[in-house]
């Protein structure tokens, strides 16, 4: 499960949040329209006929203007607010403009005037979308003026034939939000576009074709793209500037110059855009040490960075004499990874950085002004130098927190960049702070072992030998994208299991359903135990994130991925569940065989307790001392995984996926719990460490 699904009763009380702005802004001007109105009854009054029916008269008159009014307030709310789910999203459009983002000399112009781009990342699906308005407003108080996002080709098509652009995964909504608040836009629609996702963002289904090539000009990725921004690019062609919108460039790709596996790729991906009615400026982005080979001719090279050095300055110059200079990346802090510590970069280092590239007449892009969280399975992993999961909070110690707090790097950029809008432009005012709240812990009250809750899965499936989790017939031919796979088959002795490094990412192995041990890419031998008879061996494999980026997208097939050996010999003969944990399953599991928490629960297994909310719901943070290595699901929506080996120790729980009264909490745990859960005032990411 990758992104967060919401029902309509989720989506009214998003609504609601999103509405509550506007409904503040009229106030006054409703205010103002009453006081005026009840001036004008009583000049009226005061002018008619003194007598008593001429002053019932007047009173008579002043409520049914009275009533009129109010029925008109109340049927612009009903056409305004509640046909908010009837109709198509408003674009803030205005009137067509002729001239764009122009990048002819060493500064960048918009509409005929110097411009210099003060960007900031958010990305859309890893923020609530009831906090997008809050989120943008705040990056608007710190004096930026343009908003950058990525558009993952993963979560809006994951499967070949179902398309998703609603409530999470709105980019229209979001783009025309940003226009509202005042945003310009610089789009990144991939299809490739890292992000620091699984698969770089790129939909796991693309892997069921054996010889796939992915980012290049194999057929089968081509026609998939097109398929793709047939869908994609009609939706955001109309907000462009020239056509009165928001969106002033379009990045072209994503990093190209480290892949660089064909050199007919880049400019399919441009003419594909162009062709489809993008006119905007289109740029490249790319490391500072694969700038020079991953541009397209037409596009404007930006660069990525955490360090500003000379030799990097006379590299894009060298490269683009006379352009703009445009620091498409810079990265604020840094992602997280299982096993590591958090990482953090000091406010004083960061701003020093952004103020020597301003200095310089550069532009910037703050990646990321807010990262959010990977919610569900979306997270990416590193292959380089070893494989390695990133967690599930993307903090990415980020001017602005994961929770939407701020920061010492937010005041000390707000700080810098009123000194680079342009004269007489006022910064906004700093939007209130939401703060967040601990709850009462939550006592798991029932148990569901794992074997109870495969009645509940999408198959078995029968195969001669194991296959990899893309190519399941599951998810309508679709094969399974995220989360655990079961594999089992059968033995009649003890031995010796040889994985072969076909094992991603991690399996535990069980005999007659009770734990043996553990393979994994760095452990792939595994003593079996004598017994006797036949008896079933269990593999559960779990997908821990494929790679985002690095030249092995090709081969982040997950599950079982080739032939696993006992004494020498391929296994064969399996039965192989799909446990992907989407939202339908965790639903489903309300009808599974639940039985009060015994004193020795068995491994694995689900946990379901209650949390209760008194009020109107605040952000918290699932805390699970005590537990091992899981997943959290609250109110049926899949929060991420948890794992005590850290350094993350708690889950961002935004308050809009909470309701008042009693919440219900899940928790599938692999090997142990306390099952206790608690929730925090406050985050707990873990120990920092310095970025180099």
């Amino acid at each position: 499960m990758a992104v967060v699904a919401y029902n309509r009763d989720t989506d009214l009380k998003n609504y609601a949040g999103e509405v509550q702005w506007n409904l503040k802004l009229s106030r006054k001007r409703r205010s103002k329209a009453f006081t005026e109105e009840a001036h004008f009854c009583l000049k009226q009054s005061r002018g008619s006929n003194s007598s008593p029916m001429g002053v019932l008269r007047t009173r008579n008159k002043q409520k049914r203007i009275h009533a009129f009014i109010c029925l008109c307030i109340v049927c612009f709310i009903l056409y305004k607010y509640l046909g908010f789910f009837q109709s198509p999203p408003q674009t803030g459009l205005k009137k067509t403009r002729k001239m764009g983002l122009n990048t002819n000399s060493s500064q960048f112009t918009l509409d005929g005037k110097p411009f210099c781009i003060l960007g900031g990342s958010v990305h859309y699906f890893r923020v609530p979308r009831p906090y997008w308005r809050d989120r943008l407003m705040k990056m608007m108080a710190c004096g930026i003026n343009t908003l950058t996002t990525y558009v993952p080709w993963s979560l809006h098509q994951p499967e070949k034939d179902v398309f998703n652009f609603h409530t999470q995964l709105d980019l229209e909504a979001f783009i025309s939000l940003a226009a509202e608040l005042g945003l310009w836009v610089i789009l990144c629609p991939g299809p490739y576009i890292s992000a620091d996702m699984d698969l770089g963002g790129l939909p796991s289904w693309l892997l069921r074709d054996g010889s796939m090539r992915l980012r290049t000009t194999h057929p089968g990725f081509i026609q998939a793209v097109n398929t793709y921004f047939d869908k994609l690019i009609p939706k955001v062609v109309p907000f462009q500037f020239t056509k009165g919108g928001p969106v002033i460039a379009m990045q072209v790709e994503n990093e190209y110059g480290s892949f660089a596996k064909d050199q007919r790729y880049m400019l399919f991906i441009k003419e594909a855009l162009q062709s489809r009615g993008i006119s905007e400026v289109l740029l490249t982005s790319d490391n500072s040490n694969s700038f020079k080979s991953g541009g397209v001719d037409g596009a404007l090279r930006a660069v990525k960075l955490q360090k500003l050095n000379q030799r990097i300055i006379q590299e894009m110059n060298s490269v683009k004499p006379n352009k703009p200079s445009l620091v498409m990346e810079y990265w604020t802090g840094w992602y997280d990874t299982w096993g590591d510590l958090h990482h953090v970069l000091p406010p004083e280092d960061m701003v020093s950085t952004v103020r020597n590239i301003l200095r310089r007449g550069m532009s910037v892009n703050l990646y990321m002004f807010h990262g959010g969280s990977s919610f569900g399975f979306m997270n990416g992993a590193d292959s380089d130098p070893s494989y390695k999961a990133l967690v599930s909070s993307y903090d990415y110690d980020a001017p602005l927190s994961e929770a939407g707090g701020y920061t010492a790097k937010y005041y000390l950029l707000r700080d810098l960049f009123s000194q680079f809008n342009p004269k007489g432009h006022r910064i906004p005012d700093i939007p209130k702070l939401r703060y967040s709240d601990s709850y009462e812990t939550a006592v798991m009250y029932q148990h569901l072992s794992l074997w109870d809750a495969l009645s509940f899965t999408e198959g078995p499936f029968m195969s001669s030998k194991p296959v990899n989790m893309e190519n399941l017939p599951a998810n309508n031919g679709n094969g399974q994208s995220y989360g655990y796979t079961l594999y089992e088959t059968t033995i009649t002795s003890g031995g010796m299991l040889q994985s072969g490094d076909n094992v991603r990412d991690r399996a535990l192995v069980f005999v007659d359903r009770k734990y043996i041990g553990l393979l994994k890419r760095q452990i792939l031998e595994l003593a079996v135990p004598d017994g006797k008879g036949v008896r079933t061996l269990s593999f559960l494999v779990e997908n821990c994130g494929r790679v985002h980026q690095g030249k092995d997208l090709d081969k982040q097939r997950k599950g079982l991925v080739g032939d696993i050996l006992f004494n020498g010999t391929p296994l064969r003969g399996f039965t192989t569940y799909s446990l992907d944990m989407k939202l339908n399953f965790i639903e489903s599991l309300i009808e599974a065989p639940w039985k009060n928490l015994p004193e020795s629960p068995s491994f694995p297994g689900f946990f379901m307790g209650r949390v209760f909310v008194y009020s109107y719901p605040s952000d918290t943070f699932v805390k699970l001392p005590g537990w091992g290595k899981g997943v959290v699901f609250i109110n049926g929506l899949n929060l991420g995984r948890y794992w005590s080996l850290g350094p993350q120790q708690t889950l961002y729980l935004p308050g809009p996926f909470l309701h008042s009264g009693i919440n219900q909490i899940i928790i599938f745990e692999e090997k142990e719990g306390d099952y206790n859960v608690q929730f925090e005032g406050s985050p707990d990411l873990g120990m920092e460490a310095e970025i180099d």
